[in-house]
């Protein structure tokens, strides 16, 4: 048995009651109660629950706009079913009221339930609309809730998922994982100032964590979860109550004024490893808004807006799939013809990758005046394909301890030959290897497609790139390593191989070995922890990377394309070297061509240079000062002002995050001023 309100009952007097029973069949009544009267009961219809060991529902919840009726069972699953208020069978009325009076004229209580399912016969059996199977385990589901038009699950997995309609079928947007070690989610709260509150048992304590602050709110010794409590929360008191060894206990604590307050809330718990900007959000009535993405060590990436009047960034959004760190992001933008459309890969830690679908748009209803939806597209774990793998014992096992150091995603990709398009996403890997991804939207299957060891060390980072002249399009690869070398790759026949591949196997094949590097760079001596490639108008590559040696290393590349079938190969030309020793006093882990002959660097040392590009030499312009310590990364765009004025922008990430702005100008100022 399982109540759920519906609109259209008045709260106080009636709601939905929910029985299953034998083989399955769940039915939905109507329970009206007034004071000195016997219940009114009224049989609104009959379900079929999905085949199960345990076939029994956990709990419901109505989409009344809809006509749709959405539970979960003690399977795990999510169901869907239609139903109508106007449809049901009237239940004789246990009591009936007499000339508007409050007298009961007549009480048979004990023939309540057979005058109630005498009638269920005239009710048709409804099936399922859609099964989402084992969505929360074996373990079960333990609450449904609607706000704001999505669906919120929670279950005993220890995540509570956000599911909307899509033309009558449930799909799921993303998973949430509220804390480490909060297993047992019980129920979700929506509060009226914006916080959501995760009612769970840990271990044998009852917990209500708020994700707002990210801590737990209460901690209540109770005996664990197997037991009937109930809460309830109020801007005067918090109140819980429940059973244990047959006694009713009560836990009540009274608001007390907060002591502390935040100056500046977190975006992460732990170092902030990687950023990218996404771009730019009109919002009416508001400054333009900047969105960002960040990935922390903390396991979570999270998506925030950054207004320039402000100076605050919002978070919008956070994603928790990772089990292990988040170390790198890539994204390729979609159409934006609804707002700021992207489809975003996040990599790190336990060689996972999650892909997501994000849209960001205005919304001035919202306190942050920026709405992101997010939904979780595919994800991969290489140990998790182990045991799929044929022939596995003549084969060595990945390093379970694998990370994926850099994305990034192969741009230009034509598929116009399959049903449904791919895209391909570069990895480096601490392994050695560079790995290829294809990626099938539409089936939500992330595949290993190719990869190569040629390195033989760990692989620091990757960029893709796509030479496109007349004489044809190829797919460049640039990878760098710990030990100071810079390979390019010609991609393009693997890709074309891969795309036939795939659509032979329907996204399920071996991974195709690459061929080796066209051409191999020492550009450092020792590990290369910043790469940008940066294309001329001349149709020729500018590389610059940064080491750990404090070194800057720009080398220039020019693309010769064979022609005719007998050199249809590729051939890749270093023009021009340009070395400078020392650039920096630490690690150089952020680097950007803003212009053929500008070039930025940031640098652990704190500092951020500007250097003007001089045949055989970089020379510096300017150099300031940012405040967030141990750089992890960096990341550049140019805006045109009015009158054509270039504006450039730079966001820093490490212990903190920290955004400037500046002009840059390829002539030295006559004396160094912060930019």
């Amino acid at each position: 048995l399982s109540w759920a309100p519906r609109s259209g009952l008045p709260p106080d007097t009636a709601a939905a009651l929910l029985a299953s029973g034998p083989d399955g069949e769940m039915l939905w009544l109507d329970v009206t109660h007034c004071p000195g009267q016997a219940p009114w009961v009224r049989l609104m219809g009959r379900y079929l629950l999905p085949p199960c060991k345990q076939r029994w529902h956990t709990c419901a919840a109505f989409l009344p706009q809809e006509g749709l009726l959405v539970c979960g069972d003690r399977r795990g699953s999510l169901i869907l079913f239609p139903c109508s208020s106007s449809s049901g069978c009237a239940a004789e009325s246990t009591s009936s009221v007499n000339g508007g009076t409050d007298t009961v004229v007549e009480d048979s209580r004990n023939e309540l339930e057979p005058s109630c399912l005498l009638h269920k016969g005239a009710l048709p059996l409804e099936s399922p609309l859609s099964v989402l199977f084992g969505l929360h385990g074996k373990t079960g589901v333990t609450s449904v809730t609607i706000h704001r038009g999505y669906i919120y699950s929670t279950g005993r997995d220890g995540v509570y998922r956000q599911l909307r309609l899509q033309g009558q079928q449930l799909e799921v947007l993303q998973k949430h994982r509220p804390c480490k070690g909060l297993q047992w989610i019980e129920e979700l709260h929506f509060t009226s100032d914006g916080d959501l509150l995760v009612l769970g048992f840990h271990a044998d304590n009852f917990v209500v964590w708020s994700s707002r602050t990210g801590e737990n709110i209460h901690c209540i010794p109770c005996g664990g979860g197997h037991r009937s409590w109930s809460y309830c929360s109020s801007p005067l008191a918090d109140v819980f109550a429940f059973i244990k060894s047959g006694d009713v206990m009560l836990y009540h604590r009274e608001a007390e004024p907060f002591e502390q307050q935040v100056l500046l809330a977190s975006l992460h718990g732990r170092e902030i490893t990687c950023v990218r900007r996404l771009g730019a959000v009109e919002v009416p009535g508001h400054a333009t808004f900047n969105v960002f993405v960040t990935g922390s060590e903390d396991t979570t990436a999270c998506v925030l807006a950054l207004s320039e009047n402000s100076r605050a960034a919002v978070p919008l959004a956070r994603l928790s799939d990772h089990i292990s760190s988040v170390r790198t992001l890539a994204f390729a933008m979609g159409p934006g013809d609804e707002g700021l459309s992207a489809l975003l890969f996040s990599a790190g830690g336990r060689a996972q990758i999650e892909c997501y679908q994000l849209l960001c748009t205005g919304d001035t209803a919202s306190e942050s005046a920026v709405a992101c939806q997010v939904i979780h597209v595919a994800s991969h774990r290489l140990d998790k394909h182990w045991e799929q793998k044929k022939n596995r014992h003549k084969l060595v096992k990945m390093d379970p301890e694998t990370r994926y150091m850099s994305l990034s995603v192969v741009p230009g990709t034509s598929t116009k030959q399959l049903p449904t398009p791919w895209k391909f996403l570069a990895a480096a890997c601490s392994d050695g290897s560079v790995r290829i991804f294809g990626l099938l939207e539409a089936a939500q299957k992330l595949v290993l497609v190719a990869e190569s060891f040629h390195h033989q060390r760990c692989v620091l980072k990757v960029e893709a790139f796509l030479h496109a002249r007349a004489g044809g399009q190829r797919h460049l690869l640039c990878s760098a390593a710990t030990d100071g070398s810079i390979a390019f790759w010609d991609i393009t026949s693997p890709i074309m191989d891969l795309v036939d591949a795939l659509h032979q196997a329907e996204g399920e094949m071996q991974p195709l070995a690459l061929d080796a590097p066209l051409v191999t760079v020492m550009a450092h001596s020792c590990g290369v922890n910043s790469l940008h490639i940066h294309e001329t108008p001349e149709g020729r590559y500018l590389v610059a990377s940064g080491s750990d040696d404090g070194s800057i290393h720009v080398c220039l590349l020019e693309v010769a394309l064979g022609r005719g079938e007998a050199a249809a190969g590729t051939c890749l030309q270093v023009l021009e070297r340009v070395s400078r020793p020392c650039a920096h006093a630490a690690h150089v882990t952020g680097i950007r061509v803003l212009q053929p002959d500008l070039l930025l660097s940031a640098s652990v040392d704190q500092r951020l240079t500007l250097w003007k590009q001089r045949p055989g030499e970089l020379v510096p312009l300017s150099t300031t000062f940012f405040h967030v310590p141990d750089l992890a990364e960096l990341d550049c765009w140019e805006e045109v002002e009015a009158g054509g004025k270039r504006q450039y922008y730079c966001v820093l990430c490490g212990q903190g995050l920290e955004m400037l702005s500046g002009t840059a100008s390829s002539q030295p100022p006559p004396q160094e001023a912060p930019q």
